[in-house]
């Protein structure tokens, strides 16, 4: 019977995290490892530490791989060094808490690939005000007969309303079909308040698309060839794949930030942990805007539209 291959030790800003089964094939079709997707992460430290910082995250995990099980996961997996932060979540559905990672610092990250995570999918609060979103996520989701040229004239359309809102969007693939913009927003609404300004937003640009866009609450009334917008992702304890965040896709795409003059060009399935590196090294993180709060919208606006709609 042959030997399991040794496990790699690997430094992260003073830390070391143990990897184990480290040539354990992950994406089949590539035949990347565990150790892949760990080195892919420490290429995009700076980006996704910042995309996760402070925010309760839930992690999808795929212990053998993504020809095994697929695991969602809130608690903390068991065996979490001591410098490995948490945040403590209620979830009234449930009556019960759970303590989720918060990733403040890169070996994190790295500890959490070592746990077999491959997709990071944090909540739109950070740890100090988890019930008072502080982003705002505005999700192109196309219908199954939907193509991605028309998630990308749609993006078009949103930008336009953002420009006229006065609110800077930060666009990213979402690493699958469709497209996501966040925008930085203050936190002090709740996840109501925040999904009535997304519903209102998402009914303005229906009403300029209305043959590329529905907002139709129910999978069933709504048109296949058209583009969701859906602000239900700002409803409490939602999450979508955070910036830099690998998808569980056969071919290892990436949730990737973009500038806004590609997105009418780019091409998702060209964004990949074979290519994102290269990119990020070249760019650096698009979304470090984001982060440091350097444009921070007030929703008021959006929220007079949601009265004047009924909302």
């Amino acid at each position: 019977m042959p030997s399991k291959p040794p496990a790699v030790e690997i430094e992260v800003e003073g830390r070391v995290v143990r990897v184990t089964n480290p040539d354990r094939v992950y994406f089949p079709e590539s035949g990347a490892t565990k150790l892949d997707v760990v080195e892919y992460y420490l290429a995009v430290a700076e980006g996704i530490t910042g995309a996760l910082l402070e925010r309760p995250c839930m992690l999808h995990r795929f212990p053998k791989g993504l020809a095994g099980e697929k695991v969602h996961q809130k608690r903390l997996p068991a065996g979490a060094p001591e410098w490995v932060e948490t945040v403590e979540l209620y979830f009234p559905r449930w009556k019960r808490t759970a303590d989720e990672l918060c990733v403040t610092e890169a070996a994190a990250v790295v500890w959490a690939a070592q746990m077999s995570t491959v997709e990071f999918h944090p909540w739109n609060s950070r740890r100090g005000h988890v019930e008072e979103p502080d982003e705002w996520r505005i999700d192109l989701d196309p219908g199954e007969a939907c193509d991605y040229a028309t998630v990308q004239r749609v993006a078009a359309v949103a930008h336009e309303v953002l420009d006229e809102l006065g609110a800077v969007g930060y666009p990213k693939t979402s690493g699958s079909k469709g497209l996501h913009v966040y925008v930085r927003i203050a936190p002090d609404h709740g996840f109501a308040d925040v999904r009535r300004a997304a519903h209102a937003f998402a009914r303005e640009v229906e009403r300029r698309a209305p043959d590329l866009v529905t907002t139709a609450w129910w999978k069933k009334d709504r048109d296949p060839a058209a583009v969701f917008v859906d602000y239900n992702q700002n409803t409490r304890d939602h999450t979508i794949a955070a910036a830099y965040s690998l998808r569980g896709l056969p071919d290892a795409r990436v949730s990737t930030p973009l500038r806004w003059d590609e997105v009418a060009d780019a091409d998702p399935r060209d964004l990949t942990m074979f290519t994102v590196p290269g990119r990020f090294a070249e760019l650096g993180d698009l979304h470090a805007g984001l982060h440091a709060s350097e444009h921070v919208f007030d929703v008021a606006p959006l929220l007079a539209w949601a009265d004047r709609d009924g909302l």
